[in-house]
């Protein structure tokens, strides 16, 4: 196997485009681990309430909590296997270009595993993100009709 300084920049130059996938992909994941931070912190809040009154009415709000927190582990998990699909990506890209192995239906492959898998990732974080605001309309909504209001 004969290097030239060419052919590693070549390699270096093909594997740039997905590395700003893989940003992105990182930026996606400190979003969901946020997300999911607030969700644990309410949740404990809620079940301490629940603790002190087992008659307080947050259940409703602590059971859609659970819900969304396990939409959100969902988008952890797909936004994790498309950021591994992407460094698999990259590594084949490099590889495949300093050796001249025949690995472009292995990268093909792992670039669509890697799409789908975002795709997945955005399609549970907006599900998760629609149950929120639903959920904060009808708590609106209760609290304007106990106090007589009509909601805008």
């Amino acid at each position: 196997m004969n290097l030239q300084l060419s052919d590693i920049g070549e390699a270096i130059q093909l594997a740039i485009a997905p590395v700003f996938l893989l940003a992105g992909v990182g930026t996606m994941l400190i979003v969901l681990t946020n997300r999911l931070g607030r969700l644990i912190d309410r949740s404990r809040v809620l079940e301490d309430r629940l603790k002190v009154n087992p008659e307080n009415e947050c259940v409703g709000e602590l059971l859609s909590l659970y819900y969304r927190a396990r939409l959100i582990n969902v988008g952890i998990t797909a936004s994790t296997a498309c950021g591994l699909l992407i460094c698999v990506v990259i590594a084949m890209l490099f590889l495949g270009d300093t050796t001249d192995l025949p690995l472009d239906q292995y990268i093909a492959l792992c670039f669509v595993g890697g799409m789908l898998a975002l795709i997945v990732a955005f399609v549970y974080l907006m599900r998760e993100i629609l149950i929120c605001f639903s959920f904060m309309r009808a708590q609106q909504l209760k609290v304007l009709d106990g106090c007589g209001a009509t909601a805008g």
